[in-house]
């Protein structure tokens, strides 16, 4: 029988959200499709020919990006098995069932999407996997549900598009190296207010077995990949299963080099894990630091202060590690002078090079399932849940802060690929305008020409907040 695997989303990496489960389903005895969106135009006949239809949700941008394709499938193929897996799907069960949806699937979802498919071909699931929760009525969220520990399979990436068509690194020296990506745990044992890992993984953390990880980077280097991107949401959640991958990525392919993404709690807590990354080949750490204000770090319950973010950067840089900031920089609990502190902050610690200008627009989104609701002065300012975004909309108490965020939204929008620290310099002269502060004229750098950069970075940033155009995607 046939299965179709479908991507509308994901960062910019081939997706490993449809190597991973083609693998169970082939080795099940299924026919299986995977289909880009990023990069491919899907056809009608490979909706037609599918008896199970799969979509990867890992993030807001993919959901959003899925309903026409979604809305295609169901017209297309009535008697198909619609099924959506990934994080945001558990966080949409009520929207992802009014558009058609049979099953909804979060994480660790190889196991039950090979259960549904063996139920679709009339055999029986083996080993007592659980019934589908088209079955059982709605996903079952909080912190009675026990993740599922499952033995991972190697991902099967022999239709996906080449790895050369997706994102690229760059380097300092002007060159460019082609990139792969892979998995080595899920989950996070952290508990962010924001983040879309909490509400479905409740400080659960699961491992991909080392020899699974190493063959799906060994399957990619074959495939031309100079450079692989873990995407674990804490590669240190687990430090002796991180460094026994690396040590082994290393030794097997001492040319290839890679990125992580790193707590800023666990660079403090594991110093000396730094020098074991940069001697493995580690690029960059890329680190959700949402903040420079202690009272927005702590409401988001980051487990951080603005002086560890400080002492981290510290850190990095005295091992030779490029440490990368992630921020959510529009918030409830932001001012217009805590804008400019953040970028003043940025330059006074010389990491404007380091950061994608798209990072300086970024608001807080709370999706369906966000632990910021719990918070009494959000809910305070939230307007409803927006069943066209799938977001609870919220305006600043301060209506110039929300200005300012869509003026440098679309300053962004405008120069995405543009020299960093000239965007940066626009972005500064406008926050510092609007706050009415004034603002010290940096000292002209001597360390690199215009349009150049520092420090290796991926020509997608790690994290996008622009809102995605459905009629975008590539139907036929």
């Amino acid at each position: 029988m046939r299965a179709l695997l479908i991507s509308t989303y994901e960062l910019g990496r081939q997706p490993f959200g449809l190597a991973s489960p083609a693998a169970w389903l082939r080795q099940a005895g299924w026919q299986v499709q995977c289909v880009d969106l990023t990069k491919d135009r899907l056809r009608g006949e490979a909706i037609t020919g599918a008896a199970l239809i799969g979509f990867h949700l890992p993030m807001h941008t993919a959901t959003r990006l899925s309903a026409p394709v979604i809305a295609k499938a169901r017209e297309l193929n009535p008697s198909a098995r619609l099924c959506a897996y990934g994080l945001y799907a558990p966080l949409n069960v009520e929207w992802l069932r009014s558009v058609g949806i049979d099953d909804i699937l979060g994480g660790e979802f190889e196991e039950e999407l090979t259960s549904i498919a063996r139920e679709i071909a009339g055999s029986t699931a083996g080993g007592g996997a659980a019934p589908p929760l088209s079955k059982a009525g709605a996903w079952r969220s909080g912190r009675d549900t026990q993740i599922p520990r499952i033995h991972f399979l190697v991902p099967d990436r022999r239709d996906l598009p080449a790895l050369d068509r997706y994102a690229t690194l760059h380097m300092p020296d002007g060159t460019s190296r082609i990139v792969g990506s892979t998995e080595a745990s899920r989950g996070c044992k952290h508990l962010c207010r924001h983040c879309p890992v909490v509400p479905v993984y409740e400080g659960q953390f699961r491992i991909v077995a080392p020899d699974v990880v190493l063959a799906d980077i060994a399957a990619q280097v074959a495939a031309g990949a100079q450079h692989i991107t873990f995407g674990d949401p804490d590669f240190f959640n687990g430090p002796t299963h991180a460094v026994r991958i690396v040590d082994a990525l290393h030794a097997a392919h001492p040319s290839i080099t890679y990125d992580v993404t790193i707590k800023i709690e666990h660079l403090l807590k594991y110093p000396s894990l730094l020098g074991r990354l940069r001697d493995t080949g580690c690029l960059f750490v890329t680190s959700a630091v949402e903040s420079v204000d202690d009272v927005a770090l702590k409401r988001l319950d980051k487990g951080h202060t603005r002086s560890d973010f400080v002492e981290a950067v510290a850190r990095c840089r005295a091992c030779g590690l490029t440490l990368v900031p992630t921020f959510v920089a529009f918030q409830p609990w932001l001012t217009l002078a805590g804008y400019c502190d953040l970028l003043d902050t940025i330059e006074g610690l010389d990491l404007v090079d380091h950061i994608a200008p798209i990072q300086l627009a970024i608001r807080l989104l709370i999706p369906q399932g966000s632990k910021v609701m719990e918070l009494e002065d959000v809910r305070a300012i939230v307007e409803g849940f927006d069943p066209v975004t799938l977001t609870y909309r919220w305006s600043h108490a301060d209506p110039r802060v929300d200005a300012l965020q869509r003026e440098i939204a679309a300053l962004v929008g405008v120069r995405i690929a543009g020299d960093r620290r000239a965007v940066f310099e626009e972005i500064s002269a406008l926050a510092h305008e609007r706050a009415g502060l004034p603002r010290i004229a940096p000292a002209p750098s001597t360390q690199a020409t215009a349009g150049a950069s520092r420090v290796p970075y991926l020509s997608e940033p790690w994290y996008c907040c622009a809102e995605p155009n459905p009629e975008e995607v590539m139907l036929v």
